[in-house]
C-alpha cells in the first residue's frame, strides 16, 4: 500500500437515488450462490447478502466494502485472510477466515460481516469472477454506480 495512484474501480452508493428496495442484496446473493437462484440462495444455501441496506427514516443507503485506502481490516486480520492487491482491492479469502470477526470489528463502514454458521467473515467481491458488480445492475433507480477511484 504504498503512495502510488491506485487503478481501482469501486461501488459508489448515491444516497439521494436509493429507494431501499433491496434489489441490491438479492442480486449479490444470487451470483455468490451455487444455484443461481435466488430463492434457493436463501432459503436452500442460507447465503447472506455482502451488501447490506440501512434505512433511517426517508434515507436508504447500500452499504458494501470501499476498498478504503487503508483497511483497518487488514491490520487487524489474524489469519491473513484478507489481503490488498497491487490495484487496491481488499480481498477475503473466506477458506483462510478462521472466524475472529476482528475486521468486522473495525471496520467503519460496516461493510464486514460475520457468517456464524460458516465460521468466517465476508465482505463484498466487486463480483470479480464475473466482471461487474452484479448489485450495480441490479439497482433499478442507478443508486449505485461503478467507477474509478475517486
Amino acid at each position: 500500500m504504498s503512495g502510488k495512484k491506485r487503478k481501482l474501480m469501486k461501488v459508489y452508493p448515491i444516497e439521494e437515488n436509493c429507494i431501499s428496495c433491496r434489489y441490491c442484496e438479492v442480486a449479490c446473493t444470487m451470483v455468490h450462490s451455487e444455484s443461481q437462484d435466488p430463492v434457493k440462495a436463501y432459503k436452500l444455501e442460507g447465503l447472506k447478502p455482502r451488501p447490506t441496506v440501512e434505512v433511517k427514516g426517508a434515507v436508504s443507503l447500500s452499504v458494501m466494502c470501499r476498498h478504503c485506502k487503508h483497511p483497518f481490516c487488514f491490520d487487524a486480520c489474524i489469519s491473513g485472510a484478507i489481503t490488498v492487491d497491487k490495484n487496491g482491492k481488499v480481498n477475503l479469502d473466506e477458506d483462510k477466515c478462521v472466524g475472529c470477526w476482528n475486521c468486522v470489528l473495525v471496520c467503519p463502514f460496516g461493510a464486514a460481516h460475520p457468517f456464524v454458521e460458516r465460521k468466517h467473515s465476508f465482505k463484498c467481491d466487486l463480483c470479480e469472477e464475473r466482471g461487474f458488480p452484479a448489485c450495480v445492475e441490479a439497482c433499478p433507480n442507478r443508486a449505485l454506480i461503478y467507477d474509478f477511484e475517486r
